[in-house]
């Protein structure tokens, strides 16, 4: 009989857990629990495992994403209050194997296993196998990291420095220099910078910006109803176009760019029709390199599930 291993990938506000058999990809038994509704994490997993009908001891593999770090033995979920030891997580459920990796680790391990109906197309050639794979995400923050080797990269690359494209991107720095020492691409490319953006345009074209949040702006936007939030992510998907180029050059991403996080996925219809592959391709001499890399928008409701089963399956393979 094939073992059930348990996956999860918790948050600061739901913990999604499921089951997979060993040696497979098929996620099932997909569960969302509320994080603030459980004291600590055994507990979620207990009223997990009882709300399914799986008994505990025919689980001896685990793997967890968790948005966190995840390098030391203690991991504090700063945003849910949950603290925990993996190895005393590991020894209260008698497991063999208790895998905790990173949420943004669980994405990358999921790319290359994304049915097509899990992604969006938007320019370029096919994915070249065995080429490494670059990923970004644009949300709360702004994640970069990739897969090389089938190994994921969990980098920082978020934290680059803007580099302005026209006059008016030359403006929108030196409006957000007024605020900050550095100005790096997540200040741009999250859900605050899509606020900044916003600002520095009114500013730019002589305007009092109104106060909305980013959720406004990108509900403007895709209404059509604000001229100003139009623009904004308009200049967003430009400037994400910049930033994915550079991050396919530095990797060598011939085997694809995927684009993740809360805010692309909502507007694919606007993004597919923006300038994201003009500037991605515009590299001077590299721009024939570029235009074969395909990018893609990951619209899979589970990915981080899916990883956290990649994660256990490369294991097995001592990948």
């Amino acid at each position: 009989m094939t073992a059930a291993c348990l996956i999860a990938d918790i948050g600061g506000t739901n913990a999604r857990f499921a089951m997979v058999d060993e040696g497979s990809l098929a996620v099932r038994d997909i569960r969302v629990l509320a994080v603030s509704a459980h004291e600590h994490i055994e507990q979620a997993i207990r009223h997990y495992l009882a709300e399914v009908g799986q008994p505990l001891e025919g689980i001896k593999r685990a793997c967890l994403a968790i948005a966190c770090p995840v390098e030391q033995d203690c991991i504090d979920m700063t945003n849910s209050g949950w603290c925990f030891s993996r190895a005393a997580l590991a020894r209260a459920l008698a497991l063999d194997e208790l895998r905790i990796i990173n949420d943004y680790t669980a994405l990358a391990y999921s790319l290359p296993h994304l049915a097509e109906q899990d992604k969006r197309k938007v320019g370029g050639g096919a994915a070249r196998p065995g080429f490494p794979i670059a990923l970004l995400g644009p949300g709360t923050g702004l994640g970069v990291g990739g897969l090389v080797d089938g190994r994921p990269l969990v980098t920082e690359g978020g934290h680059v420095d803007f580099a302005p494209n026209d006059e008016v991107e030359l403006a929108i720095l030196r409006h957000l220099w007024r605020r900050y020492e550095h100005v790096s691409a997540e200040r741009l490319l999250s859900g605050m910078g899509l606020e900044h953006l916003y600002q520095a345009l009114c500013d730019y074209h002589g305007e009092t910006a109104t106060a909305y949040g980013a959720a406004d702006i990108g509900r403007h936007a895709l209404a059509g109803s604000d001229e100003r939030c139009v623009e904004t992510v308009a200049r967003f998907f430009a400037i994400l176009g910049s930033v994915a180029g550079n991050l396919a050059l530095t990797l060598g991403a011939l085997g694809g760019v995927y684009i993740t996080g809360g805010i692309v996925p909502r507007m694919t219809e606007l993004f597919a029709e923006s300038r994201f592959r003009e500037r991605f391709e515009a590299k001077g001499r590299f721009r024939g390199y570029l235009e074969a890399i395909g990018t893609w928008v990951v619209v899979a409701e589970q990915p981080g599930l899916l990883g956290a089963a990649a994660a256990l399956l490369a294991e097995e393979a001592g990948a």
